[in-house]
């Protein structure tokens, strides 16, 4: 068991190693109420002494802390980066987080990154939409057709992975990876997050593949189905 709540680990540990930071955010699992017994705390530091960004994992107070250091402007690359990639982690640590120290700085920061979040990601291109078509059913071919067990459990992970991406990123939301790909399929919807893990899950157990084809067939139908004939990349004309 933790000697120190969350908030006072983290408050204990700004003031032993960055007492001169303008501001400090508690974030993670343990702020959104979903800690596990493993679970760290994620603090992101502004300090305007730093001449670059760094990111640094240590133990303290009987925690494990990861911690992401910044000075008031080189945040905002990371902010850029984050977006166009579509995984807000940044933006949303400091939406969500709960601020240990500030010197007047914090709230604009808060205010600029919910701005970014809740605006979405950048609508795919009718290309970008045709390329992931092309590779998501290339990888579902390869999961029907595949009679090795052993092959067909990673192609089966990364066809939820594509899977996944598609129908995030074509309806503008947020994606994730590893447990942040379930938790961005719920806050899209509840109800296909369900069919969609129930279909994987049930693959998994019982090596039965009609459930996880059909879902991922029913994604790409609005956009013209499965593509293979007609698909180009890099010809010139």
């Amino acid at each position: 068991m933790h000697q120190y709540k969350p908030v006072e680990a983290a408050s204990l540990f700004i003031e032993e190693f960055y007492p001169q930071c303008q501001g400090a955010i508690l974030a993670g699992s343990v702020v959104r109420g979903e800690a596990t017994d493993t679970s760290d705390l994620d603090i992101v530091i502004f300090d305007n002494k730093i001449s670059a960004s760094y990111r640094e994992s240590l133990i303290q107070f009987g925690w494990p802390i990861d911690v992401f250091i910044h000075n008031l402007t080189s945040y905002k690359a990371y902010f850029n980066s984050d977006i166009e990639r579509a995984r807000p982690s940044l933006p949303s640590m400091v939406a969500e987080g709960i601020i240990l120290k500030d010197e007047g700085i914090i709230e604009s920061i808060k205010i600029e990154a919910k701005k970014l979040l809740n605006k979405g990601p950048a609508e795919w291109s009718k290309e970008t939409i045709n390329f992931k078509r092309y590779f998501l059913t290339d990888t579902l071919d390869d999961f029907i057709g595949c009679k090795n067990r052993a092959e067909e459990l990673f192609i089966a992970n990364h066809l939820a992975e594509l899977a996944s991406e598609f129908v995030l990123r074509t309806n503008r939301q947020w994606i994730g990876s590893s447990k942040w790909i379930v938790r961005a399929l719920k806050q899209y919807d509840e109800l296909f997050a369900s069919r969609f893990v129930d279909a994987f899950d049930n693959y998994y157990r019982t090596g039965e593949k009609e459930n996880v084809i059909k879902i991922v067939q029913e994604i790409l139908v609005p956009f013209g189905g499965t593509l293979f004939e007609g698909f180009s990349l890099g010809k010139e004309y």
